[in-house]
C-alpha cells in the first residue's frame, strides 16, 4: 500500500534539506551560507486508525493523516466515508 491518505489524499512530496556553515552576522560573522544541499521526501503524518462505522455495523480500517482525523471529527465518519467512496476509495 502507498504512503497515501484515503481521505486527503496527502502524499509524499519532494524536498531539499541544507547544510549551512559560517558564524552568524549578529555574532560579528561573515553571515551564514549553504554548503551542500541533498535531496529528502517530505512524508505526510499516516497512521492506522480503525472506527466503528455504526450505519454498516462493522469496524473499518482506514489508513489516515492527522490531518483527516481532525476532519473525521468535524465532519463525522459517515459523511467522510461517502466522500472517500464517491472519490473511488475501496473500504
Amino acid at each position: 500500500m502507498s504512503k497515501r491518505c484515503q481521505l486527503t489524499g496527502k502524499k509524499p512530496c519532494k524536498g531539499k534539506s541544507y547544510t549551512t556553515r559560517g558564524i552568524a552576522k549578529k555574532k560579528k560573522g561573515i553571515g551564514l551560507n549553504i554548503t551542500g544541499s541533498c535531496k529528502r521526501r517530505f512524508q505526510p503524518n499516516l497512521m492506522k486508525k480503525r472506527f466503528w462505522y455504526a450505519e454498516e455495523n462493522r469496524f473499518v480500517t482506514l489508513k489516515l493523516s492527522a490531518h483527516a482525523m481532525r476532519t473525521i471529527d468535524k465532519i463525522g465518519l459517515h459523511k467522510a466515508v461517502t466522500t472517500m467512496r464517491s472519490a473511488g476509495e475501496k473500504i
